[in-house]
């Protein structure tokens, strides 16, 4: 063997032990395609809205109260300088709040259209992922009064995720109509 013949055939002896040696590639797993949401509580259950539905989540600001006003609307807020009317949506479904304390209680930022409200929850949990194929077309256990409004569920971990639809809500003639004569 000449000289320059040994370093090619010591790399060419390398690479064929790296290859029997090697591990073939991980087999590619199918990747789940999610749905999102901002997950929140509404008289003990758990909902969720698309992700485009709300605009912003706040703390309860400090708001007006606005006589000749339906119960459900708790009043008006001045948001960075744009009225926000608040919706108590447990009042507005005519069902129980949950025993959370008021401190835990949030506001959903909605704007459909020329629509701008702040929905009042019971609290907030943040962004939620669903895998898409966990969909259910109709969820049991939803309220009556809700049950308008929302658009099937999500199952997690033995969970259904109530969809809330606020563009339904907003096409609601009791959700526009709060003067209360």
């Amino acid at each position: 063997m000449s000289a320059e013949a040994a370093p090619f055939a010591v790399l060419t002896d390398i690479a064929q032990r790296s290859r029997a040696m090697a591990s073939g590639l991980p087999e590619q797993e199918q990747a789940v395609e999610l749905w999102n949401g901002i997950g929140f509580i509404l008289s003990g259950q758990r909902y969720v809205a698309p992700m485009g539905d709300v605009t912003e989540i706040l703390h309860v600001p400090r708001f007006t109260h606005i006589p000749g006003v339906r119960p459900f609307m708790m009043g008006a807020a001045n948001v960075r300088g744009r009225l926000l009317p608040l919706i108590d949506l447990a009042s507005f479904f005519d069902i129980p709040r949950s025993s959370r304390s008021p401190r835990e209680r949030r506001v959903l930022v909605i704007e459909q259209g020329d629509i701008f409200s702040g929905l009042v929850v019971d609290s907030v949990l943040g962004m939620q992922y669903f895998a898409k194929d966990s969909f259910r077309a109709s969820p049991k256990g939803v309220p009556d009064n809700v049950r308008p409004f929302v658009d099937g569920g999500y199952e997690r971990n033995e969970e259904i995720w109530n969809v809330f639809s606020a563009a339904d809500l907003v096409d609601d003639e009791r959700f526009l109509d709060v003067a209360q004569w």
